[in-house]
């Protein structure tokens, strides 16, 4: 077991050798896995050992649409999927849900047991352990997290392969997890199969253990806003089932019913009333302080779409620091953020060269270019330059693209340090970006605000092809009970809002508006959503199996089935029949 010195030197040693790291990195995969049935059209021909300019050379850039029919066969138990070591020599153990954000099903990614792989994920996750001890060293009692984890159900392939969040497979083992040890909340809530019910139970073991909860995390941002938010709806109940010392919300799942009766150990009168003088107050500013007055830090993800949380967040954490999580994903670590203090906007990861092989291709590249030499490693990047991560793991993926948008913003040492700037788009038909829109949201708001007194709570936009011309369509969820939205005022409400859309046409990208110009895109449609409706979105996503902790709100609408849903939840449609409104 290393000491905290010796897990940051590994990660200093690491960035300062970079290169030389991302070398042997790559060696030790294909000494591993470069004979895989996947890779013997491309290598079969050469000597080993395999050197990176070869292996990049004659292997194409892959998505995870060049894998699926493999994974399909891993998943099904097909017999020669096995035999021949389709992806990987190592074991196949299970697999893992990626987020499902765009596609409501989620893609399976193979979790082979690669000792190399444990290991670089290993020091990743114990140096962003150690860089957050020392922000806030531990104490004695003092010692418990209110963290918001969703196990969700396991699903089992027809191969017998179980399928989870990666983020919470070490809960799934059988083994010991020292994690439990320091969650408020039981096994049996984070393993639970409705999120909203284990969300309640998150809630009240943290009221019930409020003078040892030091700190609150979730996965995402909007995993912690859907939390504070049903606290502000759910408060008087909390409050009766402490008082009362069981459970009246609905949680028909026994083991964890009674898991959470235990921990409230009977009836909390006094625990009651210090809750309902609190939120009696109806003031939800810095809530997290007043209830929770021992909590020193809130840590989640915050970047990329997740940055629409941030503010309101602070709003609920009133004094306490908001920290940025680090960047890892289903496929593989990605980089740590070494300083988590700092906002979304100046959040930077540096990269772990012993977590996978990286490649960088420029933004903006021709898919149907074979011009490989425009990808570049870690030494060819450019400061201020954006990239779409291409990563080849220890598990069975090879020069595949994450899908990630990055800009290298710097170097530590000689590792690069990267800023997350959006999920790249699917296809070359779109023609506005998650961060083109985040943009034009972002100021939209400000306006909408000043004119109608109205809160953007969520947001989508979904290009629809199947009218001529195309036509974007942005739908908006705004905080209930809003004026906007009130029967009397609709006319003047309506035309406020109309002004205000101009603004979003403004800030859509230069594409958007080129093909708007010549008439390539109809006029722009922006609808008001009932209140819930995102969070429909979410519930159904779950039911197919998209990961509870991974899943993020759709920002480009890809499924014509979550456009057709959002079309039937539309309160009030605008229609900008030009560039000026």
């Amino acid at each position: 077991m290393m000491s905290d010195d010796e897990i940051l030197n590994k990660i200093e040693e690491c960035s300062v050798n970079a290169m030389r790291c991302q070398h042997n990195t790559l060696s030790s995969i294909l000494e591993r896995n470069g004979g895989v049935r996947y890779l013997q059209p491309y290598l079969q021909r050469y000597r080993k050992p395999i050197d990176a300019e070869t292996f990049r050379r004659s292997v194409p850039i892959t998505s995870y649409d060049d894998y699926s029919d493999h994974i399909q066969r891993l998943a099904d138990g097909v017999d020669d999927a096995h035999d021949a070591s389709l992806l990987s020599v190592d074991p196949l153990r299970c697999f893992f849900y990626s987020s499902g954000t765009t596609s409501m099903k989620p893609k399976l990614i193979p979790y082979f047991d690669s000792a190399a792989s444990k290991a670089a994920s290993s020091l990743a996750h114990q140096a962003s352990t150690v860089i957050l001890r020392r922000l806030f060293p531990p104490r004695d009692r003092i010692n418990k997290i209110m963290w918001f984890l969703y196990g969700g159900d396991v699903k089992v392939t027809k191969g017998g392969y179980k399928a989870m969040a990666a983020s919470t497979f070490p809960f799934h083992n059988n083994t010991a997890n020292p994690l439990l040890s320091i969650c408020v909340s039981p096994r049996e809530v984070i393993l639970g199969s409705n999120v909203e019910q284990q969300m309640y139970c998150h809630l009240i073991c943290g009221l019930r253990n409020f003078d040892v909860v030091y700190g609150i995390r979730a996965p995402y941002a909007a995993g912690l806003i859907r939390a504070f938010s049903l606290l502000e709806s759910k408060w008087k109940q909390l409050c009766h089932d402490l008082e009362h010392g069981f459970l009246s919300f609905d949680v028909p799942d026994v083991a964890m019913r009674d898991a959470v009766v235990e921990i409230l150990g009977g009836p909390q009168l006094g625990l009651s009333v210090r809750i309902r003088s609190i939120c009696g107050q109806q003031d939800w500013g810095g809530i997290v302080g007043k209830l929770w007055p021992e909590v020193r830090y809130i840590r989640c993800v915050t970047t990329g779409t997740m940055r629409q949380y941030y503010e309101k967040l602070k709003y609920y954490a009133g004094d306490i620091p908001v920290l940025g999580g680090d960047y890892f994903s289903s496929e593989c670590a990605v980089g740590i953020n070494l300083d988590s203090m700092q906002p979304p906007e100046l959040t930077q990861y540096v990269l772990l060269p012993t977590a996978a092989y990286f490649e960088f291709l420029p933004y903006g590249w021709n898919e149907a270019s074979s011009d490989k030499e425009q990808i570049v490693d870690i030494s060819g990047v450019r400061v201020g330059k954006m990239y779409e991560l291409v990563v080849t793991t220890h598990r069975g993926l090879f020069r595949y693209r994450l899908g990630d948008v990055v800009r290298v913003v710097g170097f530590y040492n000689s590792s690069p340090k990267v800023e997350f700037v959006m999920r790249a788009p699917k296809t070359p038909n779109e023609i506005i970006t998650e961060k083109d829109l985040m943009s034009a949201i972002e100021s939209f708001q400000v306006e909408l605000k000043n004119a109608a007194a109205a809160e953007v709570m969520e947001y989508a936009s979904y290009l629809d092809m199947n009218v001529s011309p195309k036509q974007v369509k942005i739908f908006l969820e705004l905080a209930e009970g809003c004026l906007f939205l009130k029967n009397e005022k609709l006319h003047d409400s309506v035309l406020d809002f109309k002004r205000c859309c101009s603004l979003v046409e403004d800030k859509l990208g230069i594409l958007y508006k080129s093909q708007r110009e010549r008439g390539e895109v109809g006029p722009l449609l922006v609808s008001v959503v009932m209140s819930g409706t995102f969070d429909k979105i979410v519930d159904v996503a779950i039911q197919n199996g998209a990961p509870p902790n991974q899943y993020k709100p759709p920002k480009i609408i890809r499924n014509r089935e979550i456009a057709d849903f959002m079309e039937s939840s539309k309160l009030v449609t605008v229609c900008l029949n030009s560039l000026n409104g």
